[in-house]
């Protein structure tokens, strides 16, 4: 039999790459099939991509181009990805530095490593709300799209813990934060499914992910604990820690347990479940508009809502602040005013500067000269302060210390912004190949 399309393309482009990537497709029988099921009043999807933004897109998907009165359950699984609200900053979230090293090689069963590289990590910004979240193939991701009239928090969460009833999962609950929680004792909840949700006027959707079997636990809370937490102080929402735990049920089963739930709940309508292939998903146009958006360093990173960075209690950050550095000039001060990525205002003080100089003037030019700059578009924070500067002056151990705050590794050690290393990650995978015009269809 003919290798089907997507097939052909990822030999013809891609069979050169390390590590290669997967491009995943239904069968040639499928192919096309889920744009034709958006006017039925029941829908059913899984997603054969581990592609976090294409998930999404797909998801996005479904959500604008459904039929306005019908209920659809989506289901997929990401490759290792952390996730952050719409409305979050990933500087306050996430670890970037942590993010930037990727998962270490894990072991199997005779102690032997699985890979030779780290696995990358992905970082996401979704359209929903609500807090960060790790994923992994070790937990698979629900996804309900209904009518407004039909909306309800606990719902379909609730669906979820009769499907975990199924498989055996005692103590699973959903709590008054609408997350699904395992009590394992009287003294010890754990959270295993955390939900966000997204409303128009036409439209709901209420999304969540489970932790089954992820191999990762031990890592999340690294993760997801920035260095510079303790001196950020954000609009946006920040996300609410709990200790976290595995289900222990294996994927498929837990997908069919949800799919004959959601059944339960709304007949057999929906007919059987429809498999959304790579190449299938990239051919919508719409899809491929909403994969752009997503994997766009300006969303990931532009979109974040204001913030202030200051290494000092301040009026509006009164806060204590750890101990900085030693190295760092006993009386060195930073503070920052950053909306959608670039900062608005800056305030630098304490640097040594090498002429005599009057060093308050010399630091209000180079505060002046770090307003407009984009933070996810710095490279290195010393060569950054470097040129800011009108005279020379000593930044090492000052640039040494925000690349660690703001996730930055130079190119020196062979890193760079944080944009360029989530445009790299991202283009180094199918999805990618096709953004970048390296596979055809």
């Amino acid at each position: 039999m003919a290798l089907p399309s997507c097939l052909k393309a990822f030999t013809r482009r891609i069979s050169n790459s390390s590590p290669k990537p997967h491009l995943t497709c239904p069968s040639p029988t499928e192919i096309r099939r889920y744009t034709q099921h958006l006017s039925r009043p029941l829908q059913i999807y899984r997603s054969a991509s581990t592609d976090p933004y294409l998930n999404l897109s797909i998801e996005h998907h479904l959500l604008q181009r459904s039929h306005p009165d019908s209920t659809i359950l989506f289901l997929y699984a990401n490759r290792p990805s952390v996730v952050i609200g719409r409305n979050q900053n990933p500087w306050l979230e996430v670890n970037l530095g942590a993010l930037r090293q990727g998962l270490p090689p894990t072991q199997d069963e005779r102690g032997e490593e699985t890979a030779r590289k780290n696995t990358p990590i992905a970082l996401v910004r979704r359209r929903s709300g609500g807090g960060t979240v790790f994923h992994d193939a070790g937990n698979t991701n629900y996804s309900v799209i209904c009518p407004p009239p039909a909306f309800d928090r606990d719902k379909h969460a609730e669906m979820v813990v009769r499907a975990l009833g199924r498989l055996g999962v005692a103590g699973v609950r959903v709590n008054e934060r609408h997350d699904i929680v395992m009590d394992v004792d009287t003294n010890k909840t754990f959270k295993v499914s955390g939900s966000a949700y997204k409303l128009t006027r036409a439209r709901s959707l209420h999304h969540g992910t489970c932790l089954l079997r992820s191999e990762n636990l031990g890592r999340v809370s690294g993760l997801l604990r920035s260095p510079a937490e303790a001196f950020i102080k954000a609009r946006g929402v920040e996300s609410v820690r709990s200790p976290i735990r595995n289900v222990g049920v294996d994927g498929e089963a837990f997908v069919d347990a949800v799919v004959g739930e959601f059944r339960n709940m709304y007949g057999d309508g929906a007919g059987r479940e429809v498999v959304v292939g790579e190449e299938e998903a990239l051919a919508s146009e719409e899809v491929v508009k909403g994969l752009r958006e997503l994997t766009s360093p300006d969303w990931i990173f532009g979109q974040t809502p204001q913030f202030t960075f200051s290494t000092h209690p301040t009026e509006d950050d009164p806060r204590e602040r750890p101990e900085i550095a030693h190295a760092l000039p006993y009386d060195f001060h930073a503070q920052f005013t950053v909306r959608h990525g670039e900062i608005q205002s800056a305030a630098i003080a304490g640097l040594e500067y090498h002429d005599f100089v009057d060093a308050a003037s010399q630091d209000e030019i180079l505060s002046n000269a770090l307003v407009k700059q984009r933070v996810h578009y710095i490279k290195d924070w010393s060569t950054t302060l470097t040129r800011a500067s009108p005279v020379p002056v000593d930044v090492d151990d000052a640039g040494e210390f925000l690349n660690h705050m703001f996730g930055i590794r130079p190119p020196a050690d062979k890193g760079g912004a944080v944009a360029e290393l989530m445009t790299g990650m991202i283009s180094d995978t199918v999805v990618g190949e096709f953004l970048n015009g390296n596979i055809d269809l």
